[in-house]
């Protein structure tokens, strides 16, 4: 079955009048624990990160910032990305969370997990908080899974409309983990060009699929199925972790690439039958983007239920 991980402790992050806020996980938490079939899912348990875990992915200066300013009574970390008391204590949550839904999965508990946390990950780099991310989530669950479980083929989804350029960053020059990064751009954080695909050991392992605002529906489907084939081709995974942003879709007020429920539904299906072909069916998918709060608790459900399909 599905493994969910979801608590009230992601909602103490707090970021005032931000797009980014608690009620994005208090709204989607209501909605789907009122679904019958989604309480019936086996449920994880939280796990904060310890520090040498996150010192895998960022510096040590980064976590002492976000460490600092949230001791302090908060404050900006870049001009995006606030944090306030409690933010530290939830962001090394959503990261041990992360990492915890990687043991449950790669120890063959459950065959894939969804993570409904926050604050997001993708834009964080090795060196610097931003764009509404205090740590890198899904690459931090990608070092674990290479470090201690000692997986060596590992692929990185993202669909969240915004380039995730910390996550490329991480993983630009590293042979074990591919990144595939299907975005809006022009548009926030001005990366993600289709030049952009790895160097050194880590050249090719890199695929950036960038769109214009006004691509259709059918379009950007199929653009997502020949990159996802073209990426499996070469990484052959031995586990999928999805950036899971739902900002591409229609109604969102910050990203919008025009998407329907039934697209998410479809990259899901996509993305679990090639983790049944080449990674024994496990996937963990976190949660980035998506900033409509009538709409995100479907687009979740949506993307559980395809996740939780037999």
């Amino acid at each position: 079955m599905t493994l969910i991980y979801s608590d009230p402790l992601f909602e103490r992050h707090r970021t005032g009048y931000h797009p980014e806020c608690p009620d994005r996980v208090l709204a989607s938490t209501r909605y789907l624990e009122s679904i019958p079939w989604f309480s019936q899912l086996p449920k994880g348990r939280l796990a904060a990160a310890h520090a040498d875990l996150i010192a895998r992915t960022h510096k040590s200066s980064m976590i002492e910032l976000a460490r600092e300013t949230a001791a302090a009574g908060g404050g900006h970390l870049d001009e995006d990305t606030f944090v306030s008391t409690d933010s530290f204590e939830v962001a090394l949550h959503a990261a041990g969370t992360a990492m915890a839904a990687v043991d449950q999965v790669v120890r063959g508990h459950e065959k894939n997990a969804f993570c409904l946390l926050r604050p997001p990950g993708h834009h964080a780099t090795d060196a610097k908080s931003m764009g509404f991310c205090v740590f890198n989530n899904i690459a931090i669950a990608a070092h674990y899974a290479r470090d201690v479980h000692d997986l060596q083929r590992i692929l990185i989804v993202d669909f969240d409309v915004h380039h995730g350029n910390g996550t490329q960053d991480i993983f630009y020059r590293d042979a074990n983990v591919h990144f595939m990064s299907i975005h809006r751009f022009p548009f926030y954080p001005g990366t993600g060009h289709v030049e952009e695909t790895g160097s050194g050991p880590g050249l090719g392992t890199t695929l950036n699929i960038p769109l214009a605002f006004g691509t259709t529906r059918s379009q950007y489907l199929d653009h997502f199925r020949k990159g996802l084939d073209r990426t499996l081709a070469q990484a052959r995974p031995e586990l999928i972790l999805i950036s899971a942003g739902f900002d591409a879709h229609k109604d969102d007020p910050i990203g919008s690439l025009g998407l329907e429920l039934e697209d998410y539904q479809s990259m899901t299906r996509w993305i679990k039958e090639a983790a049944q072909v080449h990674a024994n069916g496990r996937i963990v998918s976190c949660l980035e983007g998506g900033y409509n709060l009538e709409v995100l608790p479907r687009l979740i459900e949506t993307h559980v239920a395809a996740l939780a399909e037999s």
